[in-house]
């Protein structure tokens, strides 16, 4: 497939998950980015464990790594003629970090005009923006691990969701200022912020409350907004069972031999529906209990009803839709064996943009990047002589 960002370079200075989210999402759609890492070691986020041992290799297919000591003159030098070619930058590191390595938005975009440079943080400028966060940092504070959890007991969300949503937030502002850049010819410098990402993601109850003055309850104090909105138990198992429209009531109830509940005068309406669910659904369980999970989700299905069944993720992998219409990339883990993950929620012309380069090892590709750039094989010999370069 022909990607549609191909011809865009991206050079990252990225470690963790946000600013590689940045760069998985351009790189999925074609730019080819390069992964500029610490010379010898490489990006530290190779070497974490427990929960964080999946980070790298989820975030960095379909990129190149140069391996550089930017402490050396020799080496910013290099990175520096890599940049020129650049049509963005993306940079996650503390406040001030790039700065210090002479590699700030400021210096790189008067030297490059055209430069767009994207900065992942953890706030956008305001009275937070010298603070460190994290994941579950802006999680308790902006309002989603409470959401999340128990009124007395916030819990944060079972994903990275604020490091994902603000990187690909990341290649949005990226992706809108190139379009910009083709009428004015220059950059911009994108900012992305991990707790307005959070923010963002709570503003449904801000919204909520703001209409009608009422605060939204955590999601464990269950207070849905549809008559059937809920896990049941079946006969050998669970499964999510959603009703939220007058059309799909009456094929429910019908469906499941309840039909006195669809021509009940007293649920005529949704907002009658969902005022009556403490009386209607012990009658609504006991009717799918009759059922295995199976079949009734295979019944739902056939209504054109919402259904889920309850999924772990390590049971994705085996997912037949996910298998069968490209939803998993192949990846080469760190130990060398194959494996699979998921691809960009994205279908370009019903095809999804896939795996164009495996896991690149630290530096693998410095000496082809370096030679793009113009190096000699002499210089290069030189510079990895002086321990600059992998």
């Amino acid at each position: 497939m022909e990607l549609p960002l191909a011809g865009i370079r991206v050079v990252e200075f990225v470690h963790m998950i946000m600013g590689p989210t940045t760069g998985l999402v351009l790189g999925d759609l074609g730019a080819d980015v390069i992964k500029v890492e610490p010379h010898p070691s490489g990006d530290n986020t190779r070497r974490l464990t427990g929960a964080g041992a999946g980070f790298f290799t989820l975030m960095n297919r379909n990129k190149r790594s140069i391996a550089v000591d930017l402490k050396h003159p020799e080496g910013l030098a290099l990175v520096k003629r890599l940049v020129a070619t650049a049509d963005a930058v993306v940079e996650n590191f503390r406040p001030g970090a790039m700065d210090k390595l002479g590699l700030g938005a400021s210096t790189l975009m008067a030297e490059n005009p055209r430069l767009i440079y994207c900065s992942n943080k953890g706030f956008l400028p305001g009275p937070y923006d010298h603070r460190v966060a994290l994941d579950e940092v802006v999680q308790m504070m902006g309002g989603l691990a409470y959401m999340t959890g128990y009124r007395d007991k916030p819990l944060r969300a079972g994903s990275s969701v604020n490091d994902i949503m603000g990187g690909m937030f990341g290649a949005i502002g990226i992706l809108a200022a190139i379009e910009e850049r083709h009428r004015t010819g220059r950059g911009r410098h994108i900012q992305s912020g991990l707790f307005e990402n959070n923010v963002l993601l709570v503003a449904q109850h801000m919204a909520q409350y703001a209409i009608t003055g009422q605060e939204a309850p955590p999601m464990t104090d269950r207070r849905p907004a549809w008559p059937i909105y809920d896990i049941f138990e079946t006969r050998d198992g669970r499964l999510f069972v959603g009703v939220v429209t007058d059309t799909q009531w009456s094929i429910f109830c019908e469906a499941f031999g309840l039909p006195d509940l669809a021509t009940d005068p007293t649920l005529s309406n949704s907002a009658e529906r969902v005022a009556a669910r403490e009386r209607t659904l012990p009658r609504v369980a006991a009717a799918l209990r009759a059922y295995t999970t199976k079949d009734l989700a295979q019944r739902c299905e056939e209504l054109g009803l919402p259904f889920a069944p309850i999924t772990r993720p390590v049971e994705l992998f085996d997912d037949p839709h996910l298998n069968a219409a490209g939803g998993l990339v192949p990846v080469t883990l760190p130990d060398g064996r194959q494996s699979k993950l998921p691809a960009l929620p994205i279908a370009i012309d019903g095809e999804r943009p896939g795996l164009t380069r495996d896991i690149p090892a630290i530096g693998q590709q410095t000496e082809e990047i370096a030679r793009e750039l113009g190096y000699t094989d002499e210089s290069i010999t030189t510079l990895r002589a002086q321990n600059v370069i992998a």
